[in-house]
């Protein structure tokens, strides 16, 4: 992380979920129902432009002498302005940065890391749903054979309610666009 970024996670709050938002934008015209992506957009071109200017701000000092002592206050002057203007702009984009991907770019890891847990976490937790519902799946099935065995007629009766309503939900469904999870299907935007 570069000392651009640092400062403009310095100024953010932290949120009581684990999160710091983090909040900036480029220009202070910017209206307050702005599109996030180009808060976002703004907010990286700012970032680019302090970037730029501490690169230069380096050039001038690593060859400082008299003669550049001008040049060496203009730029510290626009990189003061650039950073003020970072600042003033942050209350239009927010960011949310999870605390654990802060701590690790603290230690010095990638914050891929974070990612590859997270979604390894998720993929163990869906490997144990998975067997919890392979267990019901074996027990009703062990259930309905024995139940057949001991009331054949009660079990044909329920597999035909059973059939029929899954007919039933199927047909409701298909006409409310609702998925076979119970999910809703959503139109996605062009």
């Amino acid at each position: 992380m570069d000392s651009s970024q640092a400062s403009t996670l310095g100024t953010s709050g932290s949120g009581g979920n684990g999160l710091v938002s983090t909040q900036t934008t480029e220009t202070a015209n910017a209206t307050p129902n702005d599109d996030p992506k180009q808060n976002l957009n703004q907010v990286i071109n700012s970032i680019q432009k302090t970037l730029g200017l501490l690169h230069q701000l380096y050039l001038t000092v690593s060859s400082f002498n008299a003669a550049s002592q001008l040049p060496l206050l203009q730029r510290l002057n626009s990189l003061v302005t650039e950073l003020d203007n970072m600042a003033k702009l942050s209350e239009k984009c927010n960011i949310q940065v999870p605390i654990e991907v802060l701590n690790l770019i603290d230690d010095g890891k990638n914050p891929d890391e974070f990612t590859r847990d997270v979604l390894n976490g998720c993929i163990a937790k869906n490997q144990v749903t998975k067997g919890k519902t392979d267990a019901f799946k074996g027990l009703r099935k062990h259930l309905l054979e024995e139940l057949e065995q001991a009331f054949p007629d009660e079990v044909e009766s329920y597999r035909e309610i059973r059939a029929s309503a899954a007919a039933e939900y199927k047909r409701l469904a298909q006409s409310q666009s609702i998925l076979q999870n119970g999910d809703v299907k959503v139109k996605t935007e062009l």
